[in-house]
């Protein structure tokens, strides 16, 4: 069984070379893996909570699309998409925020570290403070909980936000009675490289000494990396590497042969004109071909749309039967939901309702189908080599009742239970027709709990 891995990227700036090493180089071999099932999402969301340039978040959000896809990000191979394309994002954080005590969100770290600063300051303690700012923490948690995600990597400073949305996730599921969320679990990158920037801080924005990745060209790559701060050692003097900024980048690209030679170099004397241009060279072998992709991708920002949309189909196909199994939990159930439910109460016995059939296949394995009391089949069982295992899973279908996993596909939907896919619905002629499908199973699995 996969491992659900979610990352979320925000879309503010422009990526930089730090970017690349600490976050978007792992994240894509990650993907990789058979046993991940990989989710990237971009953040805009929460980008609106640092800024509130349209343009900046509109250009930032292509660029850093473009990026990734550029990095080598498999969209076939993962599920890619704008956190604003899920509209089941939003309703969940209102679902959650119903939920959470605003004590664990006074906790929040940046919102207590920018409540210090005004008080420092001798100003009121929330100025400037947005509740954009102090809700992030349940946003977070919808973004998580949406999709089940069993591990989310952060960096340090990220892991309240993870425990946050494990507590927000475990008093849901207690109030409502069962089990609704996977509770995610933190990885700590505790590996991901930092790379220190012009003035030799670490490579942020905050700091404005990056060394961007694409933007500018290789023109630019070459003159930033010119710029990288060095001491006053001249050509012929040894130089130290490990107080180097030029080698903890190079070494960043390099392997390890390439490693040990520009070491070496560097306690020889090679001047630090000459040692950026060899840092540059090292780079832009890596750099080229990713940025000629990137600079096609953003030639055609339609490319990018339509994969973006595609990944939200994908990500919807998760989130809806989610958020729509949350709605009836928590009393938001439509009429057409109640009515099947409130009939199978009151019919007589004898009177129709859903019913299962069981046959046995051309194969000689046993399976069974759902029909609805108007004959409609609804479900088609797997196969069974034994027959009292098709009964059982009646059985749990039966007691599950409408709070069932129904996994939404493009144009049908499988229930699942235990992780597996155990029936699976006709295919349906669009997507209309397969949600009002998908009303008419819950109203028939509903009818069958009641007669439990």
């Amino acid at each position: 069984m996969k491992t659900r891995v979610l990352t979320g990227i925000t879309t503010t700036g422009t990526p930089h070379l730090g970017n690349y090493v600490g976050a978007i180089r792992p994240a894509v071999a990650a993907s990789w893996r058979d046993d991940v099932d990989a989710f990237y999402f971009m953040a805009d969301y929460h980008a609106l909570i640092k800024s509130d340039n349209p343009e900046r978040i509109e250009r930032s959000r292509l660029e850093i699309a473009a990026t990734w896809l550029a990095a080598g990000l498999d969209p076939q191979k993962v599920t890619f998409y704008r956190q604003s394309d899920i509209p089941e994002i939003p309703e969940l954080t209102w679902f959650l925020t119903c939920v959470t005590a605003k004590g664990l969100l006074n906790r929040a770290h940046a919102y207590k570290a920018s409540v210090d600063k005004n008080t420092e300051a001798g100003e009121d303690p929330d100025a400037g403070i947005t509740a954009g700012l102090y809700m992030y923490p349940v946003l977070m948690a919808a973004d998580i909980l949406a999709f089940n995600a069993n591990k989310v990597p952060v960096g340090r400073d990220q892991i309240q936000h993870i425990e946050m949305a494990r507590d927000i996730a475990q008093r849901f599921n207690h109030i409502y009675g069962r089990e609704f969320f996977v509770l995610p679990e933190v990885v700590i990158e505790e590996q991901v490289a930092t790379l220190p920037g012009l003035d030799g801080r670490k490579m942020s924005k905050s700091y404005d000494n990056t060394i961007p990745l694409f933007a500018g060209g290789q023109k630019h790559l070459r003159e930033s990396i010119m710029r990288i701060v060095t001491d006053s050692r001249l050509p012929g003097e040894a130089k130290d590497p490990d107080s180097s900024s030029l080698f903890t980048i190079f070494r960043a690209f390099a392997s390890e042969a390439e490693s040990v030679a520009f070491r070496q170099a560097l306690v020889d004397g090679i001047g630090w004109g000459e040692a950026k241009q060899v840092l540059f060279e090292r780079i832009e072998v890596d750099v080229a071909p990713m940025r000629e992709s990137y600079d096609a991708l953003m030639a055609r920002p339609a490319v990018i749309e339509e994969i973006l949309q595609e990944g939200a189909k994908k990500a919807r196909a998760i989130a809806a039967p989610k958020v729509a199994e949350l709605r009836d939990a928590i009393g938001l159930r439509s009429g057409v939901a109640i009515a099947p439910q409130a009939a199978a109460k009151a019919a007589p016995k004898g009177g129709k309702a859903p019913r299962f059939a069981s046959f046995r296949d051309t194969d000689g394995s046993f399976r069974f189908r759902l029909f609805s009391a108007d004959g409609e089949e609804l479900l088609l069982s797997k196969s069974f080599a034994d027959p009292k295992a098709a009964g059982s899973l009646q059985k749990r279908i039966k007691e599950l009742g409408a709070a069932a996993v129904l996994q939404v596909q493009a144009l049908s939907m499988a229930l699942e239970l235990d992780g597996e896919h155990v029936a699976v619905t006709p295919t349906y002629t669009g997507e209309q027709a397969r949600d009002e499908a998908l009303t008419r199973l819950r109203g028939a699995l509903d009818q069958l709990a009641a007669q439990e």
